[in-house]
């Protein structure tokens, strides 16, 4: 599909609506302009046969359908006429009015139709087939349509998306245009999805005051719901205060007096945790309490157990032909003996052998034990070591949207899981929030078992969980440091310890699975990048391309990932007759591209390529390969592992490329090989947690491309991130 950049206005009347989703109001169209009759695509929700549009946007070229305008913006005016108003009433845009019953409203009230309908719905008794009641719900429902269409029709010039227009919509009714000039912030609300900037615009062209309270608490909720998203469960008082000042350039004193507004209201909480003057939102609040509380109340109710626990391990390691090693053996044994227990290694230690080992005990005591971890790869990952099945937590705990588009879970303390153990793996990448939804899924007496590395990155949402859980020193923890022999013959192994210890390895060393390639600039390092995936490697070592995995610490830059993402997919996967493609927001997704899920969505629909099976629910971080592009349906096909999804063009912002990552978007995967970028970026990325992450993704062979300073500055630079959070201060209270 070609599309032209330049912005024009058509206008007319729309004859037909060939497609409309109800949900999100993405519209195909026939509009009848002075040019004859065109094709319109684009965000039109409500809109209906014989409004009046002009719209704004660009003429695209379909290769199945030719010549379409896809909306960028639209003006819609109501139809005049009793041609037009015939042509919208028989639509069926109003319940319970079709053709004939359209045709008599025209016919009794001419041009005055809608007017009446709006005003004076009780005159359509004075047609045949009307009663009082119904002509009052047809003006209800009248009202309705056009409470959207001005609701749609003020926020545009604003920017804000038509889908945060109908979610107001469902919420407020008629109301809605009246909340909104009434307290435009209402649209920052989760549910609604409008950012801050966007309710800051309209209620500073509404004549709103720099610092009236409406905009100054929820420019507050803004800060501290960003600050969520780098990792933090609270922000100090003092630091929210400055942060939000500076935001929007109002004095600290009135932030204060804001904040102190929304603590009383119940919807910030203030408490001194950890020797800080702590802001929590609600929700982050309550989540870091009920986790140290369930922490709590499971280390101080050990599981009674008469068996010989020795014994036991004895007979474990006949069934599984080992001799565990004195740290496994511990592992084991703590397992037999705790409500919860962890267990951390990095990479060869033996954590793998353990959780076999913890696996195999369970059985004996006869528990049923639930596999599962934070992403799809993980999962697969550990029902491929385990030979069971294994699954993520989200689709463990039933997750799906609930009422008001919220995150809901079918096992909860009201619905326990069925199991009576859980070993969660990859639990680094476990937030504050999924880690209380786990705990509260848990049944009385049920044993947990947390597994990972806790030098690895932490989880992408809020907390600090597995570290704080640790370091708290409360829960039972065992940490395997020893590496065993096959894994000591690995460089890959051998260097990733040695960087957990704040030491350079030897790259110059090219005799092993471990190499660095020194390239001089960000450039030339994505240069060598886009050879080593597409030539060298499948030559040479006879690689698939997608068994290769490339990393890069940051997305910006010529070898960050978005410039790399556009390289690879150029030397890997080119346009070619019969290839179809789809331009989204900028980027091009084509048949054979690698693809990554970059949100939860619990309700897609699934089903296996031969039909057999069907579910629901794709999850963050989830890698496919586009099928197919289909300009008919205006759908995108991805193969996940066997999991045939299918997006609607409208929902691709939820796939990236994947060609290249960035390494937090590759916690909890595995590949056989892996390529990182080690070229520059912010400071702040470049630290050795990143670089000990990256490296204990490659299985069989890592590279390193770029420049050796960086990585010593990965190596030297142990500083992370500070993340607020209070959870290891409540464990060891």
């Amino acid at each position: 599909m070609q599309e032209s950049d330049r912005s024009i206005q058509i206008s007319g009347t729309v004859t037909a609506i060939v497609y409309q989703n109800p949900d999100n109001g993405y519209t195909v169209l026939r509009l009848d302009t002075d040019e004859g009759i065109k094709t319109a695509v684009g965000t039109l929700p409500g809109v209906s046969p014989g409004e009046q549009l002009i719209l704004t946007g660009s003429w695209t070229t379909h290769p199945s359908y030719g010549e379409q305008f896809k909306v960028e913006a639209a003006e819609r005016r109501m139809p005049s006429g009793a041609d037009a108003i015939y042509a919208y009433l028989s639509s069926g845009v109003i319940k319970n009015i079709g053709p004939a019953k359209a045709r008599d409203i025209v016919a009794r009230f001419g041009d005055r139709a809608l007017e009446i309908i709006e005003n004076e719905p009780e005159k359509l008794a004075q047609i045949r087939g009307f009663s009082l009641r119904s002509a009052m719900e047809v003006g209800l429902a009248f009202r309705r349509q056009s409470g959207l269409r001005r609701l749609m029709e003020f926020l545009s010039p604003y920017g804000v998306r038509p889908v945060v227009a109908v979610r107001l919509f469902k919420v407020y009714g008629e109301e809605a245009l009246d909340a909104v000039r009434d307290n435009p912030y209402v649209m920052t609300q989760e549910f609604f999805g409008a950012d801050f900037f966007e309710a800051d615009g309209i209620a500073l062209s509404l004549g709103f005051e720099s610092d009236c309270p409406e905009r100054v608490q929820s420019a507050v909720l803004y800060e501290m719901e960003y600050n969520l998203n780098n990792g933090h469960t609270f922000l100090p008082y003092d630091k929210l205060v400055d942060a939000t000042a500076q935001l929007i350039s109002v004095p600290p004193e009135t932030v204060s007096e804001a904040l102190d507004a929304l603590i009383e209201e119940g919807a910030v909480v203030r408490e001194n945790i950890a020797g800080q003057d702590a802001c929590y939102l609600e929700a982050l609040y309550e989540a870091e309490r009920a986790v140290a509380a369930r922490l709590r109340r499971m280390v101080g109710t050990p599981p009674p157990h008469g068996e010989d626990i020795a014994a036991l391990v004895r007979a474990v390691e006949r069934e599984q032909g080992i001799t565990y090693a004195e740290q496994q053996k511990k592992a084991v044994e703590l397992a037999a003996r705790s409500r919860v227990m962890v267990l951390t290694g990095g990479p060869g230690t033996g954590k793998t052998t353990s959780v076999r080992g913890i696996l195999a005990l369970f059985d004996r005591l006869g528990l049923k034990t639930a596999l599962c971890a934070p992403t799809g790869r993980a999962a697969k990952r550990l029902g491929d070591l385990t030979g069971r099945n294994a699954a993520t937590i989200h689709r463990m705990l039933g997750a799906g949207i609930g009422e008001g588009e919220k995150l809901v879970f079918e096992y909860c303390e009201e619905n326990p899981l069925r199991a009576d153990a859980v070993i969660v793996d990859e639990a680094s990448m476990v937030d504050i929030l999924l880690m209380r939804a786990l705990l509260e899924a848990m049944p009385p007496g049920c044993r947990l078992v947390l597994v990972g590395d806790v030098d690895q990155l932490p989880s992408v949402g809020p907390g600090n969980v597995f570290s704080d859980i640790i370091r708290s020193g409360l829960v039972p923890a065992v940490v395997l440091t020893e590496v065993f022999r096959q894994a000591s013959a690995s460089a890959i192994v051998r260097n990733a310890h040695l960087i957990n210890g704040g030491k350079v390895p030897d790259l110059s060393d090219t005799s092993g699975d471990f190499f660095f390639l020194k390239r001089p600039t960000p450039e030339s390092a994505a240069e060598t990048i886009v050879q080593l995936c597409a030539e060298r490697l499948p030559k040479n070592l006879g690689l698939d391309p997608a068994q290769i995995q490339v990393l890069s610490p940051t997305r910006k830059g010529p070898a960050g990932t978005r410039s790399l993402n556009a390289r690879l997919q150029a030397a890997l996967n080119p346009p070619a007759p019969g290839k179809r493609e789809k331009l989204y927001a900028g980027t091009v997704f084509r048949e054979g591209d690698k693809v990554m899920q970059i949100r939860n969505n619990y309700d897609i629909m699934w089903k296996s390529a031969d039909g057999l099976i069907s579910g629901t629910g794709i999850f963050n971080g989830d890698i496919g390969t586009i099928r197919e592009v289909d300009f008919t349906r205006e759908t995108v096909t991805v193969d996940f592992d066997d999991k045939l999804v299918t997006y609607l063009f409208e929902q691709l912002s939820e796939l990236e490329p994947a060609w290249a990552l960035t390494v937090h978007k590759a916690q909890g995967s595995e590949y056989k090989a892996v390529i990182l970028a080690a070229a520059g970026g912010p400071r702040q990325l470049l630290v050795r947690s990143v670089l000990y992450t990256a490296i204990t993704r490659a299985r069989e062979l890592l590279i390193i491309v770029g420049d050796r300073g960086v990585v010593e500055t990965m190596v030297e630079n142990d500083r992370r991130l500070r993340r607020y959070s209070g959870l290891r201060a409540r464990l060891a209270d």
